[in-house]
């Protein structure tokens, strides 16, 4: 059964960084300014506690539900007449990313078997993998034009990541798509696989990161979690013909035994696709390789891996508190993923 939202009236007391006073206290908060408009001191907004207090690891602030203020004015922008989050109170009106139905022809010719000269798909477990993954990318292989499909199973809002801000402002990403329910992307796909198609073949990507945004979802249960996102975009590639790559989800810091080693979310959807996928296994570690190797018969890739290099190109290196050098096995697994999808290109 669903819980009732978290609903709490509150003061703007700093537009930036954006706080909020509620019953007395002064909160940090998150306002989606595209889909609200802007926040300024001594407007009135209703917000979104519910996150906070339940104390969910990656819900450090409230969430701007709509500003009474400013907020009741706005109308769509365009022409657009598909909606995404519909049915909700934040459904808003899009223009798809998607190519028109006439347009479209049914690429794959056998179970899994992708198409020759093909953008690769490189499927991610979770956004601390697409900095990265998209960084060892581009240092192997210079001017790659690779984009970023942002999925459900972390957070929704496409403008939240300041990990996607900083890749384009740096020109590590040349685009970014949020596929429903996902949104407020730089373009918009009602599916990952209308995405995936749209980037390969109208976009002008030579290569695609598929993945969640900040933040995963869990639940302490094996199919529970946002990582079956990846299920589900690892399939759309392969039906599309295109060449799709896995990047493990690898800890040797995580407390939690479940993540330690090979995650168990990794784990299950290797288990559970329907086709072979290349898994890419950083260089040097034959303990990781050997189980990624009993989980179905996919193609283990192994790919070097520059930590040092990463470390001192000023992108995130922390995961869930903890450092690169404390846990140095998390980003191993998308740097060499990074390097195996810019080897793909070549394949």
């Amino acid at each position: 059964m669903s819980g009732r939202l978290a609903l709490r009236r509150g003061v703007v007391v700093s537009a930036e960084p954006l706080l909020v006073e509620i019953a007395g206290e002064r909160r940090p908060a998150w306002a989606d300014t595209a889909l609200l408009g802007e926040m300024r001191e001594g407007d009135e907004v209703v917000v979104n506690v519910a996150a906070v207090e339940l104390g969910l690891g990656s819900g450090g602030f409230d969430v701007v539900h709509v500003n009474l203020s400013r907020g009741l004015d706005g109308a769509p922008a365009g022409d657009a007449h598909v909606i995404k989050l519909n049915y909700t109170s934040l459904q808003h009106p899009v223009e798809p990313v998607e190519r028109e139905l006439g347009r479209f022809i049914r690429p794959i010719g056998g179970k899994g078997a992708p198409t020759p000269n093909r953008p690769p798909v490189l499927t991610l477990p979770l956004h601390g993998h697409l900095a990265p993954a998209a960084w060892a990318a581009a240092q192997a292989r210079p001017g790659l034009r690779v984009g970023y499909v942002q999925t459900g199973g972390g957070a929704l809002p496409g403008s939240l990541s300041r990990d996607v801000a900083t890749l384009r402002e740096r020109g590590l990403l040349c685009g970014h798509v949020a596929a429903a329910p996902a949104y407020g992307g730089e373009r918009e796909a009602l599916s990952v696989a209308g995405a995936i198609d749209a980037a390969a073949n109208e976009l002008g990507w030579e290569a695609i990161l598929v993945g969640p945004g900040p933040g995963i979802i869990g639940s302490d249960t094996a199919l529970g979690h946002g990582g079956m996102a990846a299920l589900d975009s690892a399939h759309a590639a392969l039906a599309l013909g295109l060449p799709t790559l896995i990047s493990p989800r690898l800890s040797s810091g995580d407390p939690r035994e479940r993540h330690r080693g090979v995650s168990h979310h990794t784990l299950t959807v290797l288990q559970m696709l329907l086709a072979p996928v290349d898994v890419a296994v950083p260089a040097n570690e034959p303990e990781i390789a050997s189980i990624l190797g009993r989980a179905g018969s996919h193609r283990l890739t192994e790919a070097p891996v520059d930590a040092a290099a990463y470390a001192a190109a000023n992108l995130p290196t922390r995961t869930m508190g903890r450092t690169l050098k404390e846990d140095g096995l998390f980003f191993a697994a998308p740097l060499a993923a990074g390097n195996a999808l810019a080897a793909a290109m070549t394949d």
